[in-house]
């Protein structure tokens, strides 16, 4: 008896067919049984090679410009044109290639063709890092960075280049297709220039260059190394669970390698080529302050000669040099209503219920210490944190709730916070200037506001109304966030405004809008979040509805515009309109 159900038991083709019919009556073909064998050996080996099915690859989305990318930038770093315009030009092209690519399909794709690969030029604290984070957190690609100091030769002991590969893929959160399409970064890429005068293997130095080679042309890197335990154990358990083994690669053809460094000897190379050239008495640039024209004017030779490899020049073809900054540049990187320095002390006393402002005499004085500190912008971080510390430990201990740096406060810290602890005048002198830098502060976000993103909010079909545009403005100042996000959630507050009176429209069957003052005074509700928005909008559009319903019986009313006095008082309103039209 048993041995006859074994013989008739049925086989896995058919016990799925059976499932998949039921499937089929029970969910009309939304739910579908998938199993290994309904792909064929090409298609499970390109899984298993992708960590993605065939038809699961998405579609790469990318349309930006490069002016677009650059205004993007103009909103955070201060100076260093050049270097946004390269960046911006490339990344944008490298990227708008590819889209076209995938749309034509294989008939595109070339053999031979170059990425543009990018080499910055400058010193420390200029921005070369900060910049590339900005452009690969705005167009949404994966970004890695790492410093070439850390890598050795593939085969040697220490960290090998294709790791910088495999971070790349986990930045992606496993997806090897996405991870195809990102940015790696290494910076300090001056520290693996060849020594003229070494004998032997440099393996951390032309042989990472070597090493570097293949990544930043073409090829596929493994994601199961020996040394990562992991990737070991995941391989095992992929062969444990389904008796074959699996290989995971990533191929390099789209990934943009860039690097970075400082280059501190590269000027006297290009010094002595242009010496070399130059016919006659020429006058060479001699001036300190004009070093950077000699970096501009950089060649393959130069770097060739300050110790790289010429096939690892040849695949930077694009190189871009970035200027040192002034103390001019470090005042209005502070002015910057993005400016990371102002806006992280800010948060840092707001964390204890303290609203911290600063004079511009004290800004100026800042900036000027932090140009002695001599390591870039960075040193901005450095002077801040020295004279703020002193307030910071103390001021939370206490009942001031409102403090303004002054130039004074910068000169003399320890001595400035005595005498706010015990001068009960010198506070009340604090609170009046902190309220009207405060007020001069909303201005220049209102203006800043109004230059940078007039444009995105009329492409979201948002009005700038001057109410408009300084709500958003104390939303800035009372949150300490980034313009920009509040542009989004305020025009993502607009298009819900519109959406709510648009389904009134249709239950009512009369068009309804809200006018630009009354969505004005929508907006003004707090706190405002989509759910308050959203209550305060149902609340006053329901006082409308048997009043709407009555108009929309009038073929002569095309359409209902609610005004500020619709917000305030609903019912009146609706019941002044029903008359209006009813009894005239």
């Amino acid at each position: 008896m048993s041995d006859e159900k074994v013989t008739n038991l049925p086989s896995q083709k058919e016990l799925e067919t059976e499932i998949g019919d039921y499937l089929a009556k029970k969910y009309g073909g939304k739910v579908k049984l998938v199993s290994a064998g309904m792909f064929s050996d090409a298609e499970v080996e390109e899984q298993q090679r992708t960590g993605k099915g065939r038809n699961e690859r998405k579609k790469f989305n990318f349309d930006l410009k490069p002016k677009e990318l650059i205004a993007y930038l103009d909103e955070y770093v201060v100076q260093q044109d050049g270097a946004k315009s390269v960046l911006a030009t490339k990344i944008c092209t490298h990227f708008n290639r590819i889209r076209r690519e995938l749309e034509k399909g294989r008939r595109n794709r070339r053999p031979g063709m170059i990425k543009g690969n990018v080499l910055l030029i400058g010193p420390t604290g200029v921005g070369k890092t900060y910049l590339l984070k900005l452009i690969a957190g705005f167009i949404g690609v994966p970004f890695v960075k790492g410093d070439a100091t850390k890598f050795s030769e593939t085969g040697y002991v220490g960290a090998d280049v294709e790791d910088l590969v495999r971070d790349l893929v986990r930045q992606a959160d496993d997806d090897i297709e996405r991870a195809e399409f990102g940015i790696i970064y290494v910076d300090e890429i001056d520290k693996i220039a060849g020594s003229q005068n070494r004998i032997g293997a440099d393996v951390s130095r032309t042989g990472v260059q070597r090493a570097l080679l293949k990544p930043m042309e073409e090829t596929e890197v493994d994601l199961k190394v020996p040394h990562d335990p992991i990737s070991m154990i995941e391989a095992m358990e992929h062969y444990r669970t389904t008796g074959k083994r699996s290989k995971k690669v990533v191929n390099t053809r789209n990934i943009l390698f860039i690097m970075s460094g400082s280059f501190s000897d590269l000027e006297e190379i290009v010094k002595r080529r242009l010496n070399r050239n130059s016919i006659g008495f020429v006058r060479q640039i001699s001036s300190k302050n004009d070093s950077n024209q000699f970096l501009e004017q950089v060649k393959a030779e130069d770097l060739i000669e300050f110790g790289f490899e010429s096939e690892f020049v040849g695949r930077l073809p694009v190189v871009s040099c970035l200027k040192k900054l002034t103390e001019e540049d470090f005042f209005e990187i502070l002015l910057n209503p993005n400016s990371s320095v102002v806006v992280g002390k800010k948060q840092d006393f707001m964390a204890y219920g303290i609203h911290l402002l600063f004079e511009e005499d004290a800004l100026r004085e800042v900036a000027h210490r932090a140009v002695q500190e001599r390591t870039g912008a960075r040193g901005l971080f450095s002077v801040m944190e020295q004279v703020l510390l002193p307030f910071e430990k103390i001021l939370p201990s206490t009942n001031v709730r409102h403090l303004v740096l002054t130039s004074d406060m910068v000169a003399d810290p320890d001595g400035e916070l005595e005498r706010l602890l015990i001068d009960s005048d010198l506070r009340q002198e604090q609170y009046d200037l902190y309220k009207t830098l405060c007020r001069q502060e909303h201005l220049r976000l209102v203006d800043f506001i109004t230059s940078k993103y007039r444009d995105y909010l009329t492409s979201r079909d948002v009005v700038s109304t001057p109410a408009r545009l300084g709500l958003m403005a104390s939303c800035c100042q009372r949150e300490n966030v980034d313009p920009r996000n509040i542009c989004e959630e305020y025009a993502d507050f607009v298009e819900h405004i519109r959406q709510c009176a648009e389904m009134t429209s249709d239950e009512c069957e009369i068009p309804v809008v809200f006018s630009e003052e009354a969505v004005d005074r929508l907006l003004e509700i707090e706190p405002l979040n989509l759910d308050t928005l959203n209550d305060k909008c149902e609340a006053v559009l329901s006082s409308f509805e048997y009043g709407l319903r009555l108009l929309g019986q009038k073929t002569d009313i095309s359409k209902v515009v609610i005004p500020v006095e619709g917000i305030d008082a609903p019912e009146k309103f609706i019941n002044d309109v029903v008359s209006e039209n009813f009894l005239s």
